[in-house]
């Protein structure tokens, strides 16, 4: 079976680095982008497992790349991760349209983001990945 495909898409190189590293580490594949609509070309490309994305970004937001990308019938069942600045609440109704999978406040523990990741791949194969050291 092959290492599973995470896109990381945030305008903080550090936190996609730092993010990205650990999910490598825990044998993931990761692709990176910058912003919405790079992160909304990305996915299409290269038909990813689980996104990661910043909700506050320049271009598009994680919100409508995630709209953008449930119209898409190859992407419409990809679980999708929004990181968000402390304090900023979402509204259900919107993270219900978009299939928002998760929504994680930061600052975040990219121990507990990696246990999300696992979770959500974990139900969408029907197994349990290891977890890195």
């Amino acid at each position: 079976m092959p290492a599973p495909k995470v896109l990381l898409v945030d305008d903080e190189p550090q936190i996609t680095h730092l993010v990205a590293r650990k999910l490598q580490l825990a044998g993931m594949q990761t692709v990176i982008g910058q912003d919405g609509e790079e992160g909304l070309q990305l996915a299409l490309e290269h038909g990813v497992d689980l996104i990661i994305s910043d909700l506050q970004m320049p271009y598009m937001s994680g919100i409508e790349m995630a709209m953008a990308l449930r119209q898409e019938p190859s992407m419409n069942r990809v679980p999708i991760i929004i990181l968000t600045a402390r304090g900023y609440v979402m509204d259900r109704e919107e993270t219900e349209a978009a299939g928002i999978s998760r929504v994680i406040p930061k600052p975040f523990s990219v121990n507990e983001l990696l246990d999300c990741v696992n979770l959500l791949l974990g139900e969408r194969s029907g197994t349990e990945l290891r977890d890195a050291a």
